[in-house]
């Protein structure tokens, strides 16, 4: 075994392997694997090998679309079988907000270049002749879809691997590992020791072991997943014999499982609830080919609906029932990327369907560490998008809730309800009296909108269809009543947050913004190293605000930050909240070896309320002696006053468009300051309002959001962020790329479009822009912009095409809506209302 190596990838299943194979893809021969058993011995060997394309994330849709291309090569390239079959994959819908669920997906499918074709249920007969389709709506398809051997796969990816030079090193056990003070990394095995430049965890069911030995608490916990294999079937065997092809795989959705042919039989696998987290602390050190007791009881209302569905699944008897332990994450997509905190340590973690996504993890994981930067936006499975708050009874709870809902529809405005209220400001309760239906980012609370008083909804009176994944709202309170619906479609809170929009537009409105994430940056050297990395210039003058972006050396947008310099050498730095791990862990990466800069993280310790509106300035004045004058205090600039008796960082500037403040202060404070302008307010009308009402307002006012218009895989100018970068002002990251990329030309252009028909239905972002049939483009964001009575989504667009005027087709659920580029903006263009 070498000593030296310049990557090493602990863990030898499909994962693993694939990250080790792309590496070597990628030239980088002088790495190696370490795998305790034999490879595929964890989670691999028992996986069923499906390849669903189906994701309605950006990041793993893209994942699993290059895993499927890879693997139809990979016998070629290799010359090792990798049992394949590419079947077809059809998903059936039994309800109206199953529908909207495919036809969603199918516009994100169509954006990143995924098959899917629409079925009839008599199409689905013809497919799949052992299947009833009385109740159906209409399925889709993936003719690309299928299946594969796990094992197969692996060996494949092996051999390929090192037939480019790395190694692979079975029965060797990681006892240890440890960073040198070199910033090297020490992997210590009972077989010797290995100096390398990077280490990746592909360690799956051992994930938590793995980070333990280097401080992490990956929040990565295994949930016992089973399926049955039946014996043959004759009708299968009689199909098989007259040369006919395979059924493929089919999904009932409604009922949470899916069903496939296998050795002249079937497999069923469902998704049921009360399916148990495993190997809360890791499997035992001797572990491998485990599986646990079957319980088939859990499984009892699946097999039921399967037999009715596919009558020929109940007509065999049982051979075999699998009950493994697959890995999950709190929101079901994998952990991929580098570990916060550690340099050049790297995660390949949480794979609920590792099978799918390990080659197209395993590819960006390799482009991240070779090249600096993975080429898709990979924010949907970046590890840093979870934080401290993931402990291991948070994971128990939302991994076995993840679970559970891999088949339930999964709603743009759903808030899952395990382990929840985890994070909350002070003000909840008070939040909570007025009316507030909170959602969660970050762990935090924060209300998403405003029931009136007595607002309610009996679930009884719902027309609900028979199916098991019927779950459209939260859990109903004791009187049997919930406030809120989720859909794909304007939903119940749709006029209610109208409501808080026209009282913010005509008066005044409070929003609690605590989570967002606030960060301190200090020392004799903040200035200059801030104007270093970001691309705006930092204000020489001391109170006024910049909104800055990093960018990634190509260009991209990695990070945005609202820039306040609070005292000589004093940066105080605000970014979204659900970013926060991430953007600090991105700071810290960047931060100088010779201690002149440090970063103190204030999210913890800084309340946040939003004040809004044509009147929030006469409320504010009312509590404070310092001149709010438009001359005296004008828009974009920042000063520390007090609001009664409480003293706080007032920063001109939100989100929503309006005259406001945003008003900083002393978490252990905020009830009296809350309280303060609610009672000051009073007599103005003040209303609270929530995030609904504010993604309305800013969509009106075309701001750009992170992850969405803003990503790694657009460059600033294609974002339309020039007022924002400034070549000219001297080197930052990404500059150089910046003027270079000015020079060739861009393949996007940033838009705002309006949709003109619209009636119940808005773009959520991804849906597919054509122009004559042809896509041109997809939304980023979009929804109902109340100011303005329209329909409206921010886009990226083929840059001839990006003229205000021009007319565009927009898909949204299966629709195809007439839209027109609009001008940027369309609400108060000239900001007038926020520099009143």
């Amino acid at each position: 075994m070498r000593t030296h190596a310049r990557v090493v990838v602990i863990g030898g299943g499909v994962v693993g392997v694939g990250t080790l194979y792309h590496l070597a893809k990628k030239g980088w021969t002088d790495v190696c694997l370490i795998e305790r058993k034999e490879l595929t011995s964890g989670s691999t060997w028992h996986a069923a090998g499906l390849l669903p394309l189906f994701n309605l994330s950006y990041s793993v849709g893209q994942l699993h679309k290059y895993s499927v291309k890879l693997y139809e090569s990979l016998e070629a390239e290799t010359g090792q079988h990798v049992g394949f079959r590419k079947v077809s994959n059809i998903r059936l819908a039994r309800t109206k907000d199953r529908w909207d669920e495919y036809m969603y997906y199918k516009g994100i499918a169509d954006t990143i270049g995924i098959r899917v074709e629409v079925l009839t249920p008599d199409e689905v007969k013809a497919i799949w002749p052992l299947c009833e389709t009385d109740g159906l709506l209409g399925a889709i398809r993936h003719p690309d879809d299928g299946y594969i051997q796990p094992a197969d796969l692996t060996q494949a990816m092996a051999k390929g691997a090192r037939q480019l030079g790395a190694e692979i090193h079975r029965f060797t056990t990681v006892t240890g590992i440890e960073q040198l003070p070199g910033g090297e990394w020490l992997v210590k095995t009972d077989k010797g020791d290995i100096t390398c430049e990077h280490v990746v965890s592909a360690t799956g069911n051992f994930a938590r072991k793995t980070g333990a030995m280097v401080g992490l608490d990956i929040p990565v916990i295994p949930v016992e997943h089973q399926y049955i294999v039946t014996e043959p079937h004759p009708a299968i065997q009689a199909r098989h014999a007259a040369g006919l092809p395979e059924m493929g795989v089919l999904r009932e959705s409604d009922s949470a499982w899916y069903m496939r042919e296998e050795a002249g039989g079937l497999i069923l696998g469902p998704y049921e609830r009360g399916a148990p987290c495993c190997y809360m602390d890791g499997p035992a050190d001797d572990s491998e080919y485990e599986l646990f007791q079957e319980d088939l009881d859990r499984l009892a209302p699946h097999i039921e609906t399967a037999m009715v569905r596919v009558p020929a699944f109940g007509e065999v008897g049982v051979k075999k029932v699998y009950n493994g332990a697959i890995a999950y994450t709190p929101d079901g997509s994998p952990i991929v990327g580098p570990a916060p905190g550690l340099k050049n340590f790297w995660l390949n973690e949480g794979h609920s369907f590792g099978v799918t996504a390990s080659g197209g993890a395993g590819w960006q994981l390799a482009e991240w560490i070779v090249e600096g930067e993975p080429t898709i936006d990979m924010g949907g499975v970046d590890p840093r998008r979870f934080g401290p708050y993931a402990s291991r009874g948070y994971l128990r709870e939302k991994n076995e809730e993840a679970y559970r809902n891999v088949f339930t529809p999964h709603y743009p405005d759903e808030e899952r309800e395990a382990a929840r209220p985890l994070k909350t400001s002070p003000c909840y309760d008070r939040m909570k009296a007025l009316g507030a239906v909170f959602g969660s980012v970050y762990g935090w609370e924060r209300p998403n909108w405003f029931a009136p008083e007595g607002y309610a909804i009996d679930v009884a009176s719902l027309d609900k269809p028979d199916v098991i994944t019927n779950h459209n709202h939260p859990t109903p309170d004791a009187d049997g009543t919930v406030k809120e619906i989720w859909s794909f479609r304007r939903s119940n809170y749709f006029q209610h947050v109208g409501n808080e929009i026209r009282a913010v537009t005509e008066g005044v409105g409070l929003q609690d913004m605590t989570p967002f994430a606030k960060m301190l940056v200090t020392g004799p050297g903040a200035r200059a190293w801030l104007d270093r990395i970001l691309a705006n210039r930092i204000p020489k003058q001391r109170g006024r605000l910049a909104l800055s972006h990093l960018l990634t050396p190509s260009g991209g947008v990695r990070a945005e930050f609202t820039v306040y310099e609070r005292a000589a050498n004093q940066f105080y730095l605000v970014s979204a909240g659900g970013l926060e791990r991430h953007d600090h862990d991105v700071l810290e990466r960047l931060l100088p070896a010779d201690g002149s800069v440090r970063l103190r993280p204030l999210t913890t310790s800084m309340g946040v309320f939003v004040l809004a509106g044509p009147r929030s300035r006469e409320l504010l004045q009312s509590l404070t002696d310092t001149d709010l004058s438009n001359a005296a205090f004008p828009w974009l600039t920042g000063k520390t006053l007090s609001v009664g008796t409480v003293g706080v960082d007032a920063l001109r500037v939100n989100f929503v468009g309006e005259l406001g403040w945003e008003l900083h202060h002393p978490i252990e404070m905020q009830n009296r300051l809350f309280d303060l302008i609610m009672q000051a307010g009073k007599p103005l009308g003040i209303r609270p309002f929530g995030i609904r009402a504010m993604v309305s307002m800013a969509l009106e006012k075309s701001y750009r959001n992170m992850g969405r218009e803003l990503s790694i895989e657009y460059s600033a100018y294609e974002s339309a962020l020039d007022r924002f970068v400034h070549p000219n002002k001297g080197d930052f990251i990404g500059r150089d790329a910046l003027v270079a990329g000015r020079e060739k030309g861009y393949p996007n252009r940033f838009v705002t479009l309006e949709l003109l028909d619209a009636t119940d239905a808005d773009a959520r972002g991804s849906e597919p822009i054509l122009k004559d049939g042809v896509l041109v483009g997809r939304c980023t964001s979009g929804g109902y912009g109340w100011r303005t009575g329209k329909s409206l989504a921010l886009a990226m667009v083929r840059p001839d095409l990006g003229e205000v005027g021009t007319e565009l087709q927009v898909t949204v659920l299966g629709t195809t809506h007439r839209a027109v580029v609009v001008p940027e903006s369309p609400f108060d263009p000239d900001n007038l209302r926020l520099r009143a």
